[in-house]
């Protein structure tokens, strides 16, 4: 059981319904949903291990048939948060803008406020925002994947058979680079073999290993706000180096 006495409305309903989401396909494992309510939930336990490489395979595939099953549109139906942090999950026309209009930019500005980014590593920020459709390339193009949303290491629970559960989504419709970006973001025990089996399953477009920085300027803009100026600074040499 997880408790938050405080939680806005729909925090527990949205994490609820994320991985209801996620479950739906039948291509992961995600914990099943035991109770919600206004100030907690109450999940399936795992009986944490250490991962296998099997688990990672498995989890590899799983990820890409996951992202593959789609989604409606980008965005949700439900309320986004991040963390404990509130996020837009309106539907935005294409990737480019929604990833801009609704993840990048409304963690920049409060990053900003915070003094968490100076002026010179918003304005590098912002520069590649106005970027952002020539750094995806063709990958713009892609439909709605249907995707964890906030895929770090943390949020992957390894069983005691070595296999893979994913918990505490910010589900919703969106770019499938984005999660394997996130599990590279701090470093995922086996991600060589994840991404190996992943690509075999789904093949990756060409240059994604090039966009994983684009991927990654979201995350990197939340930890900022919530964690401080170290995060902004990473989040400004992403910047920096789309821009060289």
């Amino acid at each position: 059981m997880k408790r938050r006495p405080s939680a806005p409305p729909s925090f527990f309903a949205s994490e609820a319904a994320g991985l209801a989401w996620l479950a739906e396909p039948g291509t992961v494992r995600v914990p099943r949903v035991l109770a919600v309510g206004p100030t907690s939930i109450t999940l399936e336990r795992i009986d944490t291990g250490a991962p296998s490489d099997r688990g990672a395979d498995d989890l590899g595939r799983g990820l890409a048939e996951l992202h593959a099953s789609g989604a409606s549109g980008f965005g949700a139906p439900w309320p986004g948060f991040i963390g404990p942090l509130p996020m837009d999950n309106e539907p935005g026309p294409d990737w480019t803008t929604f990833y801009a209009e609704r993840r990048v930019l409304p963690f920049l500005r409060q990053a900003r406020d915070l003094g968490a980014v100076d002026p010179g590593q918003a304005a590098a920020i912002e520069g590649m925002i106005g970027r952002f459709d020539t750094l995806a390339g063709t990958s713009a193009g892609e439909g709605p994947s249907r995707i964890h949303g906030d895929l770090w290491s943390g949020n992957v629970v390894w069983d005691g058979k070595g296999l893979a559960w994913l918990i505490d989504p910010a589900a919703h419709g969106g770019h499938r680079e984005t999660d394997l970006a996130m599990l590279d973001l701090f470093g995922l025990p086996k991600l060589d073999r994840v991404l190996a089996a992943y690509d075999e399953t789904r093949p990756l477009a060409d240059g994604w290993r090039a966009r994983v920085g684009l991927h990654q300027l979201h995350p990197l803009l939340v930890h900022a706000v919530l964690f401080g100026p170290s995060y902004g600074a990473r989040a400004a040499e992403v910047a920096h180096r789309a821009l060289r």
